[in-house]
């Protein structure tokens, strides 16, 4: 299930400066904050959608106080197993949240205002041609994944559990032939 958090209402509502812009890292850090406390109040394995589409502009500062160190704090563990994209982009917001994501090695999946998904951000040119397999197919499993392109099974187990790790694919066990097995999604 995808859950939304309108970032627009979020500044209404923390910031009370009739905004609807992101600018400067003070500002950055409440609504940052905001969202982590929301955050962690949602249940494990659920995706969690910034809104972006009613946000004027976002800059450099407020991108990295926000995504960056959001993305950052994913990864490390701190709000449980949970996923984060972003929705409702335009070609500006992109530009800044890239910059700072690129600068921490950090990458997140983004849908921009026309639709389109793409990654934002630092992936390793291998991670992201498993990663755009990923997409494409919907769900794989390693053994999918080393029969289409040709890998080393440890190699592909070993791709599948780097993007889960950067929280841009799911994991889900399942059993299949009585055995278990390790199933990976789009998110």
């Amino acid at each position: 299930m995808l859950i939304i958090y309108n970032l627009h209402k979020l500044i209404k509502e923390e910031l009370k400066n009739g905004s609807s812009d992101l600018v400067t890292r003070p500002s950055g850090q409440v609504v940052r904050e905001r969202i982590e406390r929301d955050i962690v109040k949602e249940k494990d394995g659920e995706v969690i959608a910034l809104d972006f589409s009613k946000i004027g502009i976002i800059d450099y500062s407020c991108a990295d106080e926000v995504i960056a160190k959001l993305i950052s704090r994913l990864l490390s563990g701190e709000y449980g197993d949970k996923y984060i994209i972003l929705t409702g982009l335009n070609e500006n917001q992109k530009e800044n949240i890239e910059v700072a994501l690129e600068r921490k090695d950090l990458a997140v999946i983004a849908q921009m205002k026309n639709g389109k998904k793409i990654l934002l951000g630092e992936l390793h040119n291998y991670l992201k041609e498993t990663l755009n397999f990923i997409l494409k197919k919907g769900r794989i499993t390693a053994g999918d994944l080393s029969e289409s392109l040709k890998l080393p099974a440890n190699t592909s187990g070993t791709r599948l559990l780097n993007l889960h790790k950067k929280r841009l694919v799911k994991r889900i066990e399942e059993i299949r032939d009585g055995g278990r097995v390790w199933v990976y999604e789009k998110i």
